[in-house]
């Protein structure tokens, strides 16, 4: 005959463990914050970083320069008096003026030179990483999810365009041009420089299509477009945003280089590269023609670098 005492007994402390379980469930604080995205989590470390934070002003004031050069001087950058060539040393006494930086051989402020030509400059370089980025992020989301065919023909075309030397391309591309404007250099740049980017964005397709997130919207049925554009893209663009942006220095000096070599933007367009190949001229009476213009230069790419640096620690957990 069974023990109904214990029986009991056990009934009683079940239920005393079942009313702790619930208690604790009660009394446990419920999770209301939100799982973080990738994005997330890389604004909060970009927010945390000092180098993204030093980088993130000098662009914003360079924009600055270039969006509203005339909040900066009031100066005719293109009209010169040589009777100042002979006065024309850096005066600190006269900050933010026309004679701050001096003159260079013609007579020209370089102040006035310095600012207004951040606009071409950056103009090109914002222009064809966003080009390339466009056009070799499609090529190479193309490549990487079909596979097949298209992966061939495209990536058989990136070698093409890779065993070309990129600033020795942009010569024979420029040369054939009587009017080099912002947009010929722009397009003969993105016509070179797009196959990085593809590669880049290739890889991560490839990487990415095979998730278990794309395979699951597959199988419920999603199109081609919205598993390209809703899963991929957004999962696959990490990558090349890190490439795009450390490359926005470089298109920056391969338009320099280009303007140096008097193959980039035309005679009369004002630019950091025809400046700095005008000072070549008066260096050894003048440095400081040469000092100025190459200063901003390398204060505009090294700023655009560091933000590439800040941004791929940040979107690499392996990094952090």
């Amino acid at each position: 005959m069974p023990d109904l005492t214990k029986t009991s007994t056990t009934d009683e402390t079940a239920a005393a463990q079942d009313e702790v379980v619930a208690g604790s469930a009660v009394s446990a604080p419920a999770s209301t914050g939100k799982p973080r995205s990738l994005w997330g989590d890389a604004w909060r470390e970009l927010r945390r970083n000092p180098l993204f934070v030093i980088s993130a002003v000098l662009i914003l004031v360079l924009l600055m320069v270039a969006a509203f050069p005339g909040l900066f001087t009031d100066v005719d950058p293109d009209t010169g008096d040589q009777a100042k060539h002979f006065l024309g040393k850096p005066e600190l006494s006269h900050f933010f003026q026309a004679d701050w930086f001096g003159y260079d051989r013609t007579g020209r402020s370089i102040y006035a030179r310095v600012v207004h030509g951040a606009r071409n400059s950056i103009i090109v370089g914002v222009g064809v990483t966003l080009l390339v980025t466009l056009f070799g992020g499609l090529c190479g989301m193309l490549a990487g999810y079909f596979g097949g065919f298209w992966d061939s023909l495209i990536s058989r075309l990136i070698d093409v365009f890779f065993g070309i030397p990129f600033l020795l391309g942009a010569m024979v591309v420029l040369n054939s041009f009587t009017d080099r404007s912002v947009w010929v250099v722009m397009g003969a740049l993105a016509f070179l420089g797009w196959t990085q980017i593809a590669r880049v964005m290739r890889g991560a397709v490839i990487t990415t299509k095979h998730a278990d997130y794309v395979v699951a919207a597959r199988a419920l049925g999603a199109g081609t477009k919205r598993i390209l554009f809703r899963h991929v893209l957004p999962n696959a663009i990490a990558p090349v945003i890190v490439v795009a942006t450390i490359s926005l220095g470089t298109y920056i000096v391969a338009e320099s280089t280009l303007s140096y070599l008097g193959l980039g933007l035309a005679d009369d367009a004002i630019s950091w590269g025809g400046d700095i190949s005008t000072a070549t001229q008066d260096i050894r009476n003048n440095p400081h023609t040469l000092f100025f213009p190459a200063g901003m230069l390398s204060i505009t790419v090294l700023a655009f670098i560091m933000m590439g640096d800040a941004v791929r620690e940040a979107l690499d957990p392996k990094l952090r």
